[in-house]
């Protein structure tokens, strides 16, 4: 692969123009694409298989009056009582007359016939009906219906609209902008030169421009989950502009040895890019393997993200190579380039500060893998006890669809959902519903009452709203409300206990469903397929690196640290987002159960970030054992090598992940991103960068042991270049 990889970099740099003018226009077709074919975001999550999926199935097909999207106006009144006086029953049926005319909505209940109203008659609930999903209501409907009321409260009432027809795509306005600054600063640091960190931005961001414009292209014809792009541009941004620090950091490395460019660069993209590729592919592996859990929602997420990555690998090992040859020697920093004598061929080791830049051993990475590897007994066990020590609350972890009592103070969902509570009671929000059906109106007239008494007669359930009939009488639909919040262990228990009970009823099929049965479902459906998903992760990346690297014991490790990055990740985040320890410092205003795809989504995105740093750290310890030098001196020679990339590639993605954090207020993307930005720190400074070096240490030549019949069978993927030493040897001086 190495020996590719260096002639299609050189072939890249060669035709550099074409290059870029190929990805200019690769770029153009699908931004024209993405603006022509972009389709809406879905804000809800189905769950093919469970019971409450079922149950919104049936509902769409025999009462699609009661299946599409609602919302709850929450009505407070300035005083007790008001409600109850002519001014207020007139007032608040004027504005239920309001929302029943908005476009979109089929009808909306009057609280007085509903009898929705709190016993110190001053809250309200008006029930609105729309007539498509949440995904379906336009902004326009939105927006009418986020007014509703205003003119009342300027009389000193407040009216709340609410519900799940307010749920949305996630807003990313200056978030990656954050990123990308970090980043570029970051670079500029790493690099010292302003041309080296431009052009790694700028291969990055077309790369991100590729990927998210053809994920917006297929949007008109997939269905994408709001998150959705939010992940794919995510990681398609951290991977793009980490790939192409990589190639960029070994063609620097290439001319301070004296290579020309176009041999510089066929060298770094034959090797870095190897370790790109490799890299690259595990990831992509990672996040398309969540498919295996067969969850519609959460397998589109993983493909998108895939996808994303899968582009900036392409760049990173096409257009990076071609806009490293339009900068040529302007990567360097100034002191350490000749420009004249560059262009004519000349060795820039001439230069003295170039040739002690090339030979320098003590700078922080080296001194860094020596310390870990003479102290290494000591660095493993300070690391595994403070590591068990993070992960410590991560076996109270609870997993819920997040439900707008989570939602940042002041949001409409927010201000709805403290209404509620305030005046009825949390189980108003997160009511459920029955629905009871059979081929036959009489049977399901008979079963419903029987339904609606034995959960009535059921431990948590506050009250049963008398059933509601289709045209046909086939079916029925009861509301149930329970004492407790939807995200509530309780409310878990209660969903359990109505289906117990209900399914001793004879005559007629019952199905509890809603949407907080729904993210109950989720939830245990994605925690059943999470132990699973980890075991084909672990032992993917075992068999992974074991091809790579030609041993037994270093897949091993590299294995168990990445189960030690996934448990104190989890500890963090629990203790964090679910418990509420130093939330302030993320922005979160209410602490609440983990939204249920980020364990399952941390461990594929977090695998796949986990080898990338494994496979540039330890490739090049491998690459000097191979060579001649002990095992301990390999593992220095790695770390020295290594370390300032790796540590400049996590800052990036750190800064990118952490833009999330700071920006978003959504709950959703506000975990995810400082999950993964915490899972990154944790991997690369601790993980690889402090453990991996003092097991190296210990472990010595057994390092790199695997029995001979193992090693004639795995193929040679050549990741550390081995092969195209072996080639260039032949010929030399062709490449000076």
């Amino acid at each position: 692969m190495a020996t590719l990889l260096y002639r299609l970099g050189r072939a890249s740099l060669r035709h550099r123009r074409l290059v870029a003018v190929v990805w200019l226009v690769v770029l153009v077709g699908l931004g024209i694409a993405a603006l022509t074919l972009r389709g809406p975001t879905a804000s809800n999550f189905t769950m093919p298989g469970t019971e409450s999926q079922k149950a919104i199935d049936l509902l769409a097909e025999r009462f699609p009056a009661a299946s599409g999207a609602t919302g709850t106006i929450a009505v407070k009144a300035p005083t007790d009582g008001q409600l109850a006086t002519p001014e207020g029953q007139a007032l608040v049926r004027q504005v239920t007359q309001e929302a029943a005319t908005l476009p979109g909505v089929i009808g909306a209940v009057d609280p007085y016939q509903a009898q929705a109203i709190s016993p110190n008659g001053r809250y309200a609930l008006i029930q609105v009906q729309f007539a498509g999903r949440a995904d379906e209501v336009t902004s326009e409907q939105r927006d009418a219906y986020e007014k509703v009321g205003e003119q009342a409260e300027k009389e000193g009432w407040q009216f709340a609209p609410g519900g799940e027809v307010l749920s949305g795509e996630p807003e990313v306005g200056s978030t990656e902008a954050l990123g990308v600054l970090v980043a570029a600063i970051v670079l500029i640091i790493t690099f010292g030169s302003l041309v080296a960190a431009g052009m790694t931005m700028l291969n990055a961001l077309i790369g991100v421009g590729v990927g998210m414009a053809g994920l917006f292209a297929l949007s008109g014809a997939v269905e994408l989950t709001s998150v959705t792009p939010v992940l794919a541009l995510m990681l398609g941004l951290a991977v793009g502009i980490d790939y192409s620090l990589f190639i960029t950091s070994r063609y620097r490395q290439n001319l301070l040895e004296g290579l020309s460019r176009e041999e510089a660069v066929g060298r770094a993209v034959g090797t870095a890019g190897s370790a790109v590729v490799f890299a690259g592919a595990t990831v992509v592996i990672a996040l398309a393997g969540l498919a295996v859990v067969r969850i519609p929602f959460l397998s589109v997420m993983g493909l998108a993200a895939a996808g994303t990555v899968t582009v900036a690998v392409l760049v990173a090992i096409t257009l990076a190579p071609a806009l490293l040859g339009f900068a040529g020697t302007r990567v360097l920093p100034r002191k350490l380039r000749k420009t004249e004598a560059a262009a004519n061929g000349a060795d820039p080791t001439d230069t003295p500060e170039a040739a002690a830049a090339a030979e320098d051993r003590s700078g922080f990475g080296f001194r860094w893998g020596r310390l870990t590897t003479r102290l290494r007994v000591p660095v493993i066990l300070v690391a595994l006890v403070g590591l068990g020590l993070l992960a410590l609350p991560a076996p109270d972890m609870r997993l819920a669809l997040p439900d707008p009592s989570t939602a940042a103070a002041g949001t409409a969902p927010r201000v709805n959902s403290d209404l509620i509570r305030e005046g009825f009671g949390p189980g108003f929000t997160g009511r459920l519903a029955v629905v009871v059906t059979s081929d036959s109106p009489q049977s399901t007239a008979a079963a419903a009452p029987q339904v609606a008494q034995l959960i009535q007669g059921t431990d948590g359930v506050l009250a049963v709203a008398p059933p509601q009939t289709d045209p046909t009488g086939r079916t029925a639909l009861l509301g149930v409300i329970p004492k407790s919040g939807p995200t509530d262990e309780a409310t878990e228990d209660l969903v359990h206990d109505i289906r117990r009970q209900v399914s001793s009823v004879q005559g007629a099929d019952v199905l509890l469903t809603g949407v907080t049965a729904v993210g109950i479902d989720v939830s245990e459906k994605l925690s059943d397929a999470m132990p699973i998903y980890l075991v084909l992760v672990v032992g993917l990346s075992i068999l992974l690196l074991m091809l790579v690297f030609r041993s037994i014991l270093v897949p091993i490790k590299a294995a168990l640290g990445f189960l030690l990055t996934v448990a104190a990740t989890f500890g963090i985040t629990v203790a964090i987002f679910q418990q509420g320890h130093l939330a302030d410092l993320v922005g979160l205003d209410t602490p609440g159960p983990l939204v249920s795809f980020l364990p399952i989504l941390l461990i594929g995105i977090l695998f796949g970030l986990a080898m990338d740093y494994e496979v540039f750290l330890v490739s090049r310890m491998r690459e000097d054992f191979v060579h001649g030098d002990t095992a301990q001196q390999a593992t220095i020679n790695g770390m020295g090598h290594g370390a300032r990339v790796v540590t400049a590639a996590a800052l990036i993605m750190i800064s990118v992940f952490g833009g999330f954090v700071v920006f978003l207020d959504d709950p959703i993307i506000k975990s995810m991103g400082f999950a993964l930005a915490v899972g990154v720190a944790i991997d690369a400074f601790v993980v690889r960068m402090t453990v991996v070096p003092a097991v190296m240490s210990l472990l010595g030549k057994a390092a790199w042991w695997i029995p001979r019949w193992l090693d004639r069978i795995l193929p040679n993927v050549d990741v550390e270049g081995e092969g195209l030493r072996a080639h260039l040897a032949e010929k030399e001086p062709a490449g000076r």
